[in-house]
């Protein structure tokens, strides 16, 4: 049975703040708990922590993230990302304003946290230091989401008012980085955070190795190789993690918290669910597919002897181009003669070709407006609705090994017995068996582009696309023109026959950095604009 304690604490605000006329500002009401009261209570900390984790990230975010790419594209306007995936954002754009809110929200809690845990009675020095561990490591993912996209963003570790939030200026990214890499340093170099977990209860929550790659994930960020290098090769020979057997099984409520798992979003039905899957499957199986895989992603993975499509001895027929490819393209994306399992354990195969069948191309409103649907992550223990409480993993090995190949390749330290540490297993877990595509390709080879690649195929709709298009910056080459859909040999509506599904815009002078929202400069006059917003 899985269980996941602080879930049970979901909440909106743990602390009240009252002030009644004619009284005392620091007297305590009778009628409810406030900050004078919350933290004389034993359980108060744990309580304000397990608050810390709802907002660290949704399985909404992660999935759409790719929709900002050239992976994926979604067809909702309103309330999702559409905009800056083609361009067309303002300052006022309603997704950059609530990536904003949420993650100075989630900061807030931590400060509370963080600023009060003193207060609380009965803590050892050892629980007091890891609960302050948890909140500093999910606080740092926060400033990270903030500054890689918005640059220089407002930086501060204790609970603000309201008038100073509106006078803070913008702190500069290198400061922010420095702050955040210096508190990881000192959580890991302190063992202040367990390498794991026993109990049940505690499943989910930040543990030394999370801390440890999330660091590495800045550093793959900010492009600082050798610190990188060393990060991912401490967490591959000390941190006990492995490959999952099955790729696709990765992604499958009976395989959760397996060894390749370094952090994820415990879900749990039917206390605490998400419903994305209606928002990416085919009408026969209930959905809306408003979120659709590009066929610029498609065409990127590589054929079964390790080649791209496109590149000379490929093992690739345009007139069948989903075979003799890499398996983890039908483990990601349904196409047709794809199929999902069913809940009673039968096989759907899926048509998405355009014509009249119910799951094809143009059929109706519901159909997926590429012309392909997401596989990855759907979940057929699924409850009604399509309802479900699959977690979604946020760090897991597999991208560990991918980060310390990239660090050696830009190092020009790359060899074989790194491919073999790293690149190679993860083609065989993928079900390679063409000894041509498992050995190491040479060091003459554009290892780069191979491990860059690799990726894309292996993270593909984990939601981390976009920010390797930023730091590579590729984002102005992969991001202009028209995205496509499948394949219908029309003469219009497509290019080459594939279907025009969006006509894109990144400007390399604007986009690369997201506006500061104009109504936080409306607040506060302090904040300046990023370049050319």
């Amino acid at each position: 049975m899985r269980t996941f304690s602080m879930m049970k604490y979901i909440v909106g605000g743990i602390l009240l703040n009252s002030v009644v006329a004619c009284v005392p500002l620091d007297t305590e009401p009778y009628d409810r708990e406030t900050d004078l009261s919350f933290w004389e209570k034993e359980g108060s900390a744990l309580y304000a922590l397990n608050a810390c984790y709802p907002p660290l990230y949704s399985a909404e975010e992660v999935l759409y993230a790719d929709a900002m790419t050239d992976n994926a594209y979604t067809k909702v306007q309103t309330g999702f990302n559409q905009s800056i995936g083609n361009g067309s954002y303002s300052t006022a754009y309603p997704y950059v304003e609530s990536v904003w809110d949420s993650r100075y929200a989630g900061i807030r809690v931590c400060n509370q946290l963080l600023n009060n845990i003193d207060k609380v009675p009965g803590l050892s020095e050892e629980l007091r230091n890891r609960y302050c561990a948890e909140a500093m490591v999910i606080r740092a993912f926060h400033y990270f989401e903030l500054y890689s996209r918005f640059g220089d963003v407002p930086y501060f570790t204790n609970v603000i008012t309201i008038e100073e939030s509106q006078q803070l200026p913008r702190t500069s990214k290198t400061e922010i980085i420095a702050n955040i890499l210096g508190e990881l340093d000192q959580i890991i170099d302190n063992d202040y955070l367990p390498a794991s977990y026993s109990s049940s209860e505690d499943k989910g929550r930040i543990t030394k190795w999370a801390a440890m790659a999330l660091k590495a994930r800045i550093l793959l960020f900010e492009g600082r190789w050798e610190e990188l290098k060393n990060v991912t090769s401490t967490i591959m020979t000390q941190g006990g993690f492995n490959l999952f057997n099955s790729y696709s099984g990765l992604f499958e409520v009976a395989n959760e918290n397996n060894e390749e798992v370094i952090l994820d979003l415990q879900y749990l039905s039917p206390d605490r669910e998400h419903q994305t899957q209606y928002q990416f499957l085919p009408p026969t199986l209930k959905g809306y597919a408003q979120l659709a895989p590009l066929n610029e992603l498609v065409q990127s993975y590589i054929t079964d002897n390790g080649k791209a499509i496109d590149e000379a001895g490929a093992n690739y027929d345009p007139a069948k181009p989903f075979e003799h490819r890499d398996p983890r393209l039908a483990a990601t994306i349904c196409y047709t003669g794809n199929s999902y399992i069913l809940p009673d354990g039968t096989t759907q195969v899926i048509n998405c070709d355009k014509g009249s069948n119910p799951d094809g191309y143009g059929f109706s409103s519901n159909c997926s407006p590429t012309g392909y649907y997401i596989k990855k992550y759907w979940d057929r223990t699924y409850r009604d609705n399509l309802y479900s409480g699959l977690n979604i993993i946020l760090i897991r090995y597999a991208d560990v090994l991918l980060m310390n190949a990239e660090a050696l390749v830009e190092l020009g330290e790359f060899s074989e017995t790194d491919w073999n540490k790293t690149i190679r297993p993860l083609r065989v877990r993928a079900g390679f068996t063409d000894e041509q595509a498992l050995k190491f390709p040479g060091a003459s080879a554009d290892l780069r582009e191979i491990i860059r690649r690799e990726r894309r195929s292996e993270l593909a709709l984990e939601g981390l696309r976009l920010k390797d298009i930023v730091r590579w910056r590729i984002a102005d080459k992969v991001m202009n023109g028209y995205c496509h859909g499948i394949y219908t040999g029309d003469a219009v509506g497509t290019d080459d026959g594939y279907v025009r599904v969006e006509n894109r815009v990144f400007d390399a002078d604007k986009h690369y950095l997201w506006p500061i929202p104009q109504s936080e400069r409306d607040l506060n006059h302090n904040l300046t604009q990023n370049p050319n917003w």
